[in-house]
């Protein structure tokens, strides 16, 4: 086994994730088995209860673990299923030692960070590194671990001298450290400026392990005499320098990695049974880049939510609209908006604000509820719903979206003035949400509905049945704590809101359908996480075909893209049914 540790330095949030993605994309595309790991110092157990100003969106993996969302990254480079074990937390590692030791297995010895609790991350670490990831089910022989935070950061010490001890059990020839630091410009001189880096690298010196590349982080590119420069100061020759610049797309890291020799010097270091030159994989990467770049069409998707300042909170779902954006030759406009915006409320408050959150609605060409919680900004969800509803716009729901598709239509279709969520009203007289018979509501953390779960379609009738190649099920990532109340499905049935899909018991209603609409469709689950830039979401794609007008010819040709687009996507290693 071999091990990749990234770590990071200046400032968090520098593009460990993506730099650590690539990496792995790069010895995948060598014929490698790659797994990842990310390492988070906080103290929470997972990521589960943290709201995503926090540390963005939360990821829910097949095996129903709420991880970071650089677990995404890993997935949708490397096309892989993780597991929860995967993502270490500092919780993790100490309620596994406190278990321990409350066990007995201690024998009475006084249990301490060094050795316990780094001897512990190191047994994690190589334990999780086994665990098959690919669908070939063969053990990985490369592992990239990301230590999440900053060099220096006090919660992250035991864990930087967890991987100094492991440094020398693994041997140098099977572990290498890879160091992501920032080069800033300030705009009063222009002048890249290579100190942070050198003051970030020395503290990472000073703790024990040596970095075998610099990766520097910057706006533009950098020129050769600070590569040297940097070179000469932190003692590495200009090889092990490496520069990514801010570019247009992330699909082009890989090729800015692959074009400064990465292949190479993991070739020598390593000791790795591989080709100096890339693969047809990093190439079809490359096409990839390339045609993403070249999009003229543009495709405007108007996103409804609570959390709109930040974009990682949605992290997942904008990638997959842009995953099914690329496979129809547009380029996607995404449009943020914060749905308490849309509210009356706001109306009288900031008028402005107000008038400019729906001429956003209005212009864009389709209409995209993603899940949440809480009952802030709900009230501006049913009237962008009832927008997309009434004016035969595409919608899309996820999850909260679904369940509030389901509540507009009651009240505006059934006539149920006061129908609602028990989530936002338990007394409402028309529950046509409720909680689920096994919700506990004690306890916040992995209490939910998670993980993949099967949906079972229940007519051939159904344009997301036909999207997902006339399946007979699927089998999608969940993550709530309610559902539409199945004793009222009668009621919408009747009005034309289909319930398409359920669960394999029958009981819980997974996607709904409007009858008589260009696209009106919402699903309990979420598709955005199995969303893969060669294999795009099949209701998001679905989204995007009815949002540019496209949606019945694709589904007349029997679920197959236009030929110009199917000569590129010929390239790829795709779903054959959507393709």
């Amino acid at each position: 086994m071999k091990y990749i540790l990234v770590t990071g330095g200046v400032i968090s949030g520098i593009g460990k994730g993506i730099i650590a993605s690539s990496i792995g994309t790069i010895l995948k595309s060598c014929g490698l088995r790659v797994t990842a790991i990310k390492i988070d110092p906080y103290i929470n157990i997972d990521a589960g209860t943290f709201s995503p100003y926090e540390h963005g969106e939360v990821f829910v993996l097949n095996d129903g673990g709420e991880v970071d969302l650089d677990l995404g990254n890993y997935e949708r480079f490397l096309d892989i299923n993780l597991y929860k074990d995967n993502n270490i937390t500092t919780g993790k590692i100490y309620q596994h030692v406190i278990n321990k030791e409350r066990h007995g297995d201690y024998l009475g010895k006084t249990v301490q960070v060094v050795p316990h609790i780094t001897d512990a991350v190191q047994e994690w670490v190589m334990n999780q590194a086994k665990v098959p990831v690919d669908d070939d089910r063969r053990e990985p022989q490369i592992c990239v671990i990301e230590l999440g935070g900053t060099i220096g950061d006090i919660e992250g010490m035991p864990f930087v001298e967890a991987f100094r001890q492991f440094q020398f059990k693994a041997k140098r020839e099977n572990f290498c450290n890879i160091h992501v630091s920032l080069v800033p410009q300030p705009n009063a001189t222009g002048e890249q400026k290579t100190k942070p880096t050198q003051n970030s690298v020395r503290a990472l010196r000073g703790l024990g392990l040596s970095p075998d590349l610099i990766v520097c982080r910057s706006a533009k590119p950098i020129e050769m005499a600070v590569k040297e420069k940097i070179s000469m100061f932190c003692h590495v020759e200009p090889e092990q320098v490496i520069f990514i610049h801010d570019v247009s797309s992330t699909y082009r890291v890989p090729i800015l990695l692959e074009e400064q020799g990465i292949i190479k010097y993991f070739k020598q270091r390593l000791n790795l049974p591989i080709d100096d030159q890339p693969s047809d994989l990093l190439m079809r990467w490359k096409k990839m880049a390339d045609r993403y770049e070249r999009l003229l069409k543009v495709c405007s998707i108007a996103l409804v939510g609570k959390y709109t300042k930040l974009s990682d909170c949605y992290a997942s779902v904008f990638k997959a609209l842009e995953h099914s954006a690329l496979a129809i030759n547009h380029k996607l406009d995404l449009m943020y908006i914060d749905s308490t915006e849309l509210e009356r409320s706001t109306e009288v408050e900031n008028s402005v604000k107000y008038h400019q959150a729906w001429q956003k609605l209005c212009k864009a060409d389709g209409i995209l509820v993603p899940g949440g919680f809480g009952i802030r900004g709900t009230e501006g969800k049913l009237q962008a719903i009832s927008w997309a509803r009434t004016k035969k716009k595409p919608f899309l729901g996820v999850c909260l979206g679904m369940q509030l598709a389901v509540v507009e239509f009651a009240r505006n279709c059934l006539n149920w003035k006061d129908a609602n969520s028990t989530e936002f009203d338990p007394d409402t007289k028309n529950p046509v949400v409720i909680d689920m018979p096994e919700h506990n509501p004690g306890d916040m953390g992995g209490t939910m509905r998670l993980g993949k779960r099967r949906t079972v379609f229940k007519t051939q009738n159904s344009v997301l049945r036909k999207l997902y190649g006339d399946e007979m099920f699927v089998e999608e990532r969940h993550r709530h704590r309610y559902e539409v109340n199945p004793e009222l499905t009668h009621c919408f049935e009747e009005k034309g809101l289909k319930f398409v899909g359920h669960d394999t018991e029958g009981n819980r209603m997974e996607i709904i359908e409007l009858e008589n609409h260009p696209y009106f469709v919402g699903v309990q689950f979420h598709p955005e996480f199995s969303s893969r830039p060669m294999k795009p979401s099949p209701p998001y794609l679905g989204l995007l075909l009815a949002a540019t007008g496209t949606l019945n010819a694709y589904l007349q040709r029997g679920c197959k893209l236009s030929p110009s687009i199917s000569r590129f996507y010929s390239f790829f290693p795709l779903n054959q049914h959507l393709y």
